[in-house]
């Protein structure tokens, strides 16, 4: 029986790297997942230079944008090193695009963490988004597991906020809002974005 194909790239390392996708890390050959390796690419260069040997990026969370602006995805690029000491992790908020393969935003970074991978699932992210209308929103997505989200801090319109579910969506006063997010999930643990 053949193997399933894979998917390799260069990364300018010593022997190419193997694409994954999904949280099965499944080769990344669909179509959806080429299409976010696609508005990926573009900010792999911050994983240069570490030894990658792979590269997982998943969806962990879908969130419907305010003003009627579509579908935004919120991904997570996991690129396991062979130094074995750990991986860099990266999150994505990746909003409809006019044009295939453009960049999503990097929200998050992480270095030597187990965060996003095949044992620790959790993730929590946002950003200051600005809507076509010109209105600037605080978003914020977690894993599956987050049942409640809090933002508190500077620059939001109607002060703190909380929701229920793993996305939230208020207004801000601008570019400027400085917030602090977290969460809860459904064994009772705190969400909070990596460190």
């Amino acid at each position: 029986m053949a193997e399933a194909p894979q998917l390799y790239t260069d990364l300018g390392e010593p022997t190419p790297v193997r694409l994954t996708d999904g949280r099965e890390r499944e080769p990344a050959t669909s179509a959806a997942a080429r299409r976010r390796l696609a508005r990926t690419a573009c900010h792999l260069p911050a994983v240069l230079d570490s030894g990658v040997k792979s590269l997982n990026s998943w969806e962990f969370a879908r969130q419907t944008l305010p003003e009627g602006d579509g579908m935004a995805a919120w991904v997570c690029t996991r690129a396991v090193t062979w130094r074995g000491t750990g991986a860099r992790v990266m999150t994505q908020f990746q909003p409809p695009a006019a044009v295939p393969g453009r960049p999503g935003a990097v929200t998050s970074r992480a270095e030597d963490t187990r965060v996003c991978g095949p044992r620790s699932r959790k993730v929590l992210t946002g950003l200051l988004w600005k809507s076509t209308r010109g209105h600037w929103y605080l978003l914020a997505a977690g894993d599956r597991e987050v049942t409640r989200l809090r933002a508190r801090g500077r620059g939001l319109a109607d002060g703190p906020a909380e929701a229920e579910g793993n996305t939230l969506a208020v207004r801000a006063v601008g570019r400027s809002a400085s917030v602090r997010l977290s969460g809860e999930r459904a064994d009772g643990s705190r969400a909070r974005p990596p460190r």
